[in-house]
């Protein structure tokens, strides 16, 4: 337990990061939409600290595991506090004395309700929409501290196949077997593939083309096969790094659909992890270096931005149901009735972080 209060930092950071580039989403469309914004706000529960500027009040709140924009016309409710100089937190503010009182609860050009179904699933979507543009980010940072792995060899490893059979380093790999190389991700293709099988491979060496014939070691954690040998790098480029990212990030989303489909047809058994565990595991990452703390963040960004997109009454995706059921018929769905929704599935949601907390305390006691 002492581990996870050493890692609550690193939580604090990658949680607040994710959170603050979700809410962002939502806010600057809202913006750009003519959506008035109340409050921007990361965190929940009693306010920390604060400003006031151009009628939106930016909060940072005690518990960092979410997060909220509030806006005109999502909730009459909200919009009465919001005339009366309170919001729903119930921090005062002073009005103007001068102000008429007879002025609409909200400006109807101003409310979220009066845009076009359009403009509000935009603004919806844009929270987990600015997920997975984090996690290209991330990716591509990661492409850019690393280096780019080319198909000539840096280093070769003593007492290892590659040594065995006279690879050096400066070489290029052209081919193994038959199939032709054009990068290092070729080569770990081939290689990993291969544990226990002797390989041909064709390396260039002084202008000169060199065979030599390569039996893989089997490695004992990830059953895959290794001959001992290390790539050199380069520097990408921006363009190259964001195509990186960008393909990192769809090869996650590829992979999670590949599980839930696994976990629907019941070939996975279901596996929760709440906010201590994914705290210890950031912690353990970042223990290991700043790569694959990056790295690990640029994977939470993924599931959220996919997670807010599930249909789950109290997410993103519910309401982008809603608004396109209200596309369909022409009128929208009964506000009350909407919110009671969303009230319950919030309920549910929180429930189910309680239950996979206390599992995961549990576990990590045990």
């Amino acid at each position: 337990m002492s581990d996870w209060i050493l890692y609550f930092p690193y939580a604090v950071i990658v949680f607040g990061m994710l959170v603050l580039f979700h809410e962002l989403g939502h806010f600057v469309v809202a913006k750009l939409a003519g959506v008035e914004v109340y409050e921007f706000s990361i965190g929940f529960g009693p306010r920390l600290a604060g400003l006031k500027k151009n009628g939106t009040a930016y909060n940072l709140r005690i518990v960092p595991l979410g997060g909220f924009v509030r806006m005109a016309g999502m909730d009459p409710e909200e919009d009465k506090r919001e005339a009366s100089g309170t919001d729903s937190k119930g921090d005062d503010r002073k009005r103007d004395e001068n102000e008429d009182a007879r002025i609409p609860v909200v400006d109807p050009e101003k409310s979220f309700m009066n845009k076009s179904v359009p403009k509000r699933m935009a603004i919806i979507a844009a929270g987990p929409l600015m997920n997975f543009v984090l996690a290209i980010v991330l990716f591509a940072l990661i492409i850019s501290l690393t280096g780019t792995p080319v198909n000539r060899i840096e280093e070769v490893l003593t007492d290892k196949p590659a040594a065995a059979a006279g690879i050096k380093a400066g070489d290029v790999i052209t081919k193994i077997d038959d199939t032709r190389i054009t990068s290092w991700n070729d080569i770990l293709t081939v290689i990993h593939a291969s544990p226990g099988k002797e390989l041909r491979l064709e390396v260039q060496r002084d202008g000169k083309t060199k065979i030599f014939n390569v039996v893989p070691e089997k490695d004992r954690e990830t059953q895959v096969g290794l001959i001992g040998i290390k790539p050199e790098t380069r520097s990408p480029g921006l363009l190259e790094s964001l195509k990186f990212g960008t393909l990192k990030t769809y090869e996650m989303l590829k992979l999670t659909f590949t599980f839930l489909g696994k976990i629907i047809s019941r070939e996975m058994p279901v596996e929760l992890s709440g906010p201590v565990r994914i705290t210890y595991e950031l912690g353990r990452a970042a223990e290991t270096g700043l790569e694959n703390l990056i790295f690990l963040a640029g994977f939470l960004s993924v599931q959220i931005g996919l997670f807010n997109l599930l249909p789950i009454p109290a997410l993103d995706g519910s309401r982008l149901v809603f608004l396109g059921l209200e596309g369909v018929r022409g009128t929208p769905i009964d506000p009350s009735k909407e919110n009671f929704i969303h009230l319950v599935g919030l309920a549910f949601l929180l429930l189910v972080m309680v239950v996979v907390t206390y599992q995961d305390i549990i576990q990590m006691l045990s």
